[in-house]
């Protein structure tokens, strides 16, 4: 398995049309579904919470919970469905995920997550990731995270993902806690140091490929989060920066000629627009007509019955010396 590069699990944003969008620009982005609990993929419509298109491989399902035996059953359902990866959530710190005892609040409990890790590994034959920060609230990260990384890995953990700043439970929202807990890359590079063999993925306020290439001199891997939503165009160049190979479309037109076929069997499934135009609003960032595209997709595709042509209208908005890959 190769972690190079990915696309960070990020709730309410990385679902199946980003995801289909994600991977017109990048063959080898390593992608993640948003974090699904183990109750919602035990008991809910698992149709609609784990369907995804088959071009999206490479694709890692991300769990939220602590519960062993929820967890193994979870991940063998993720790996029936098709999925490449299990990765579990010990990094979140909305309210919602501490209350439920998941997320970044079992950086507390590390025994608990690799009993949680060994019982997925049990479970399935793919491989079993764990996301993390580098502490919560008042842990000293030099120990919390060594902690962490060394049980998990003990209990069969194939990789880790560390979100380079602590969550701070008490005190910061969940938006603040994205921005506030400063960046602490070195750490991240320590535990790769005493952990050599082990493949570390660095995410955290990374904005952009240069930035990704000085990371990979450190670690095995970059995982980028907003930057790779909020500006997409960024991933037109991550296969031939990162892999030395060709990009699957050159520019971001030829991106949205090979969408539009899929929106419109989207559309015919009864999937409004707007569910899937709303992840392009960062696609032409900084270039002529970029803000005349975002308002005509803003204005009109959540009109009901908005069809494919609210998304061709709006790119003819654009110029077309601005359709080109910026650099990264």
């Amino acid at each position: 398995m190769e972690w190079k590069f990915s696309v960070a699990p990020m709730m309410d944003w990385t679902d199946r049309h980003c995801r289909f969008f994600h991977r017109l620009m990048s063959r080898r982005a390593w992608l993640y579904t948003e974090m699904l609990t183990t109750g919602a993929v035990i008991h809910g419509d698992r149709a609609r919470l784990l369907a995804f298109d088959a071009s999206e491989h490479p694709l890692a399902l991300q769990l939220g919970g602590s519960d062993p035996s929820d967890l193994a059953t979870a991940a063998r359902i993720g790996e029936d469905f098709g999925y490449d990866e299990i990765n579990l959530n010990v990094g979140c710190p909305s309210d919602r995920v501490k209350d439920g005892r998941f997320g970044a609040c079992l950086m507390a409990e590390p025994t608990l997550v690799a009993e949680g890790v060994a019982a997925m590994k049990r479970a399935v034959k793919i491989p079993v990731t764990v996301k993390c920060r580098i502490g919560i609230d008042d842990q000293d990260p030099e120990a919390a995270l060594d902690v962490l990384a060394r049980g998990v890995i003990a209990a069969g953990a194939d990789t880790l993902v560390v979100h380079a700043r602590k969550a701070w439970l008490n005190g910061l929202s969940p938006k603040e806690n994205r921005d506030i807990p400063p960046l602490d890359y070195d750490r991240v590079y320590r535990l790769k140091a005493a952990l050599p063999d082990v493949p570390i993925i660095i995410n955290g306020g990374i904005l952009s490929l240069a930035e990704a290439k000085r990371h990979l001199a450190h670690v095995d891997g970059v995982m980028l989060g907003r930057a790779a939503y909020q500006e997409p165009w960024r991933l037109l160049t991550v296969d031939s920066e990162l892999f030395g190979e060709a990009a699957p479309h050159a520019t971001m037109k030829d991106v949205f000629a090979a969408m539009l076929p899929y929106i419109e069997r989207q559309l015919a499934q009864g999937t409004r627009l707007h569910a899937i135009t709303r992840h392009f609003v960062g696609a032409f960032h900084g270039v002529p007509g970029a803000r005349a595209f975002r308002r005509h997709l803003a204005e009109n595709g959540v009109r009901p019955g908005a069809g494919a042509e609210v998304l061709r209208d709006a790119i003819a908005l654009v110029d077309d010396r601005a359709l080109t890959p910026v650099a990264a």
